[in-house]
């Protein structure tokens, strides 16, 4: 072997050639056929992807259908395997399911065969708009009637309390057409239809054991989801963080939901679910789009991020559809706060159906204290790349909000003491040191809170309460009401020192309603802030009207409450009044 190198090395030496620069050129020669039947590949590699592009682009509805309809049916397959295994364990999987579909398919009969439905339906509509005159005293005569004979049956088998409630409701009414911006222009329709809508739910929510348990249950599973903001509580502030209560356990969890808000809106779920009960509510009520949109929202978010939704057309809108949204915000509280209200201790459930049945009572109550006087032009017809950035973004802005309530209360509670404190010292000097802030409170709003069908034995405390709600924030009101479900809770004298230390289940439940709402001085500068940053040109009509929107959106949880007291059955036990035995009796 080494004769034939040395040979073939002589052979090149002889030629002149390296013997390194011939085993170059082979290994550029056989790079070169590489690059070159790389290159052919490629090209032909290419013109295979374009083609299947080009396959994917003229098949892609049905494509997306497939893939669609194998995860439906992934999902059913699901869905019928947990039913049969436990149909009561998959029950409320089932419900979902079936709202689910329902839904789906109603906005596919009618994105698909709109037309066709409205024309179907058109001579009824024509035939009802021609016998509306008489129609509409018809059936407000027998909804009178069948109110009044409510009214005597049930008052007679249960007593005068539910009475009182629903007087109560009828003196809000009163007051706020007395009140009103143009008295002889309201339109009776949105106010009477709000109205019946709250008795429709309060009649579903709180009389009937389906409704009740189905509330009951929606609340139990809320409190369970809001439970998890734990986990990053402890990992952060470590294992005694509930020495903390408020900072560590309440605050985080507004962090966690407004993380949850922020991902649902990115993937379209609250915007379809908002358009839903939107929707419902202009049918039925006879609201414009805009408020009915605003409305709806303010159940699930807040009253500076609900006009988001219809931030295009705030500048376009009438001074009444603005009272409107105004109305809607001050009247219901955000979806991130209800869980620290939860995390007090105050019934869920309540909680879910105050939110629910205050938005048709906003709509009521705005279009009693401002009618609407121009003819309204608006008709409905910064995002988020992925999901991961909807839900850092979610987080990243519940900060100001976190921070908001906090200094809030610091603030709000260390005047609220010196308050107390001076007033005390004032009081003394007539021999009365129990003055307080809450006394005075207490006596301005106890025949508002007595109207309601608060027992009047604990309608001064409701009083207090409705007058920290106003003056401060609803927190601190809750706060309170917290303090009184855990000494009821724990028994005791129900006085120390002549200071009622708890009230009844009923005027709790009543109490809880009726604070359930932004409406206090604090939130008045924040939504003619929030507002005029969304539509400059309506500075002057928003300062204009927040005020008879903050007093509206009172009324409107009052009204709320009114509902509350006059619907359900209140026995000995709240908790216990939907068993069998109390059906059985009843």
């Amino acid at each position: 072997r080494e004769g034939a190198e040395t040979g073939h090395l002589t052979q090149a030496s002889q030629r002149g050639i390296p013997y390194h620069s011939t085993s170059c050129s082979f290994l550029f020669c056989l790079v070169f056929c590489f690059c070159f039947v790389l290159f052919h590949f490629s090209r032909q590699l290419q013109k295979k992807y374009d083609k299947a592009c080009e396959f994917c682009k003229k098949h892609k509805t049905r494509m997306h259908y497939v893939i669609y309809g194998i995860l439906v049916t992934a999902y059913l397959a699901v869905v019928i395997a947990a039913c049969s295994l436990n149909f009561q364990r998959a029950f409320p999987l089932f419900i979902i399911t079936v709202l689910a579909i329902s839904f789906i398919c109603w906005d596919f009969l009618i994105a698909e065969y709109g037309d066709k439905i409205a024309a179907f339906f058109s001579p009824g509509v024509r035939y009802l708009e021609e016998q509306w005159f008489w129609l509409k005293w018809v059936l407000c005569a027998a909804l009178i009637i069948a109110v009044i004979c409510w009214l005597i049956f049930d008052t007679a088998k249960q007593g005068s309390h539910q009475l009182i409630s629903f007087c109560g409701l009828a003196m809000y009414v009163l007051l706020m057409f007395i009140f009103s911006k143009y008295p002889t222009r309201v339109a009776w329709r949105p106010v009477f239809s709000g109205i019946a809508m709250q008795f429709i739910l309060g009649l579903l929510i709180l009389r009937t054991k389906v409704g009740f348990d189905v509330f009951n249950w929606l609340g139990i599973q809320t409190q369970t989801f809001l439970e998890y903001s734990d986990t990053g509580a402890k990992f952060v502030f470590g294992e005694k963080y509930m020495d903390h209560f408020f900072a560590f356990k309440v605050l985080p969890i507004v962090v966690f939901f407004s993380t949850v808000m922020s991902m649902l809106y990115h993937i379209g779920f609250m915007q379809w679910l908002v358009g839903k009960v939107g929707w419902i509510m202009q049918i039925f009520m006879g609201t414009t789009p805009v408020e009915s949109l605003v409305a709806a929202g303010n159940v699930f978010v807040g009253q500076t991020e609900s006009p988001l939704l219809v931030r295009p057309y705030l500048p376009h809108i009438t001074k009444s559809e603005l009272h409107a949204v105004m109305t809607a915000g001050f009247s219901t509280i955000a979806g991130s706060v209800l869980g620290a209200y939860i995390s007090f201790g105050v019934s869920a459930s309540h909680l879910l159906t105050a939110s629910v049945m205050s938005a048709p009572a906003s709509l009521a109550t705005s279009k009693l204290f401002w009618p609407e006087t121009e003819k309204p032009t608006v008709t409905l017809s910064g995002e988020s790349k992925n999901l991961l950035e909807a839900a850092s973004h979610g987080a990243s802005t519940s900060i100001l909000l976190v921070a908001n309530i906090a200094v809030n209360l610091i603030s709000f509670l260390a005047l609220l003491a010196f308050l107390d404190s001076a007033l005390s010292w004032v009081g003394s000097l007539f021999d009365y040191p129990q003055l307080n802030f809450e006394n005075i409170c207490a006596y301005a709003f106890m025949p508002l809170s007595f109207m309601m069908g608060v027992d009047w034995e604990d309608s001064f405390v409701v009083g207090g309460l409705l007058g920290y709600k106003t003056f401060f924030n609803e927190f601190v009101a809750y706060e309170r009401l917290s303090q009184l479900i855990h000494n009821r809770e724990k028994g005791g004298s129900m006085y120390i020192n002549g200071v009622k230390q708890y009230m009844t289940v009923r005027s709790e439940v009543i109490a809880t309603y009726a604070l359930c709402g932004f409406a206090n001085f604090g939130s008045l500068g924040l939504v003619i802030g929030g507002l005029t940053s969304l539509a400059p040109s309506k500075k002057k009509e928003i300062a204009g009207g927040a005020f008879r929107a903050m007093i509206a959106g009172t009324v409107a949880c009052f009204m709320t409450a009114c509902v509350a007291g006059t619907v359900p059955r209140f026995g000995v036990s709240y908790s216990r009044m939907w068993n069998e035995e109390f059906y059985d009796e009843g």
